[in-house]
C-alpha cells in the first residue's frame, strides 16, 4: 500500500530514543524526508546513523529541550531554514515522573504544562502557517492511555495530557477547512526502554500484561506504524480522534 509520504517533510519531536525514534524510522521506511530532536548529542547521532540507513530522504538533526521556549524556537528555526516548510508533525515528549498530589510543587506544575501543554502549542504554531499556505498538513500527538482512563499515581500525566487532547479536538475543527487533519495516538504498555528499566526494578510490573486483552507489551514497531499510517494521504478522512494502541487496556466503549 503507498501511503503517500515519500518526500513528505516530517518532524519528530523527542525521536533520539523510544517511542519517537521507532516513529522517525517508519517515516524514513516511507521515502519522507525526516527532522528530529532531543536533549543528548550523543544519542541524536545515534538515531540519525540508524534512521539514515533505512530510509532514501535526508536526515536532519537539533539538539535542544523541548521545555525551554528558546529552545523550542531554535527547533523550530532550524528546521524550517533548512526545508522551508514542514508537512507532518509529530508532538512527542518524555513522561512526567510519578506521584499523587501532594509529592508535587507548583515548579513540577509549571514543569509537566512547559514539557506537554506549552511544547505542543509551539510547535503547532510554528507549523501551521506552512500547513495552511499549502492547504495540507498533518498533526498529531503521542499522549497516552492515561489521557482517557486515568492511571494510578501518575497524576501529572492524567491532568496535562488530557489537556493535550482538549487542544488538539478543538484545532481538528478549526483547521479542517485547511486540509489539516489533527489526532491524538494514546500509547499503552509498550516495551520501550523506559518500561523495560521500570520491570527491571519492579518485576511486579509483568503482571500489567494481566490487565491487557493481548496479554502482552506492544512494540514501539507496532505503535509507530499507527503513527505513520495516520499521518498518510490513507487516512485523509479521520481528524478529531484519539486512538489507542494498547492491546485492548482501555475498558470504555468509546
Amino acid at each position: 500500500m503507498d501511503l503517500g509520504l515519500k518526500e513528505k517533510i516530517v518532524l519528530v519531536a523527542a525521536a533520539s530514543q523510544g517511542l519517537g525514534k521507532a516513529t522517525a524510522l517508519e517515516f524514513a521506511k516511507e521515502g519522507a524526508h525526516v527532522a528530529i530532536c532531543g536533549r543528548n548529542l550523543e544519542n541524536l547521532a545515534a538515531a540519525k546513523n540508524e534512521i539514515t540507513q533505512v530510509g532514501t530522504g535526508t536526515v536532519f538533526t537539533v539538539q535542544g529541550d523541548l521545555s525551554i521556549e528558546k529552545d523550542r524556537e531554535n527547533i523550530l528555526e532550524s528546521i524550517l531554514n533548512n526545508y522551508g516548510h514542514i508537512d507532518i508533525l509529530v508532538c512527542n515528549t518524555g513522561g512526567p515522573p510519578s506521584g499523587n498530589f501532594d509529592s508535587f510543587s507548583m515548579e513540577d506544575w509549571n514543569t509537566t504544562y512547559q514539557s506537554l501543554l506549552a511544547s505542543t502549542v509551539s510547535l503547532i504554531k510554528g507549523v501551521l502557517p506552512g500547513m495552511k499556505n499549502q492547504g495540507w498538513g498533518r498533526i498529531i500527538s503521542i499522549t497516552s492511555i492515561s489521557a482517557k482512563q486515568p492511571i494510578e499515581n501518575l497524576l501529572l500525566s492524567n491532568s496535562m495530557r488530557a489537556a493535550v487532547v482538549g487542544l488538539m479536538k478543538t484545532l481538528a475543527n478549526d483547521l479542517g477547512k485547511y486540509n489539516i487533519t489533527v489526532n491524538n495516538i494514546m500509547p499503552g504498555y509498550t516495551k520501550t526502554n523506559r518500561l523495560l528499566s521500570l520491570i527491571e526494578k519492579n518485576p511486579s510490573m509483568n503482571n500489567l500484561t494481566k490487565e491487557i486483552p493481548l496479554q502482552r507489551f506492544g512494540s514501539p514497531e507496532e505503535f509507530a506504524a499507527t503513527v505513520v499510517f495516520m499521518a498518510s494521504t490513507r487516512a485523509s478522512y479521520i481528524t478529531g480522534t484519539s486512538l489507542a494502541v494498547d492491546g485492548g487496556w482501555i475498558k470504555n466503549i468509546l
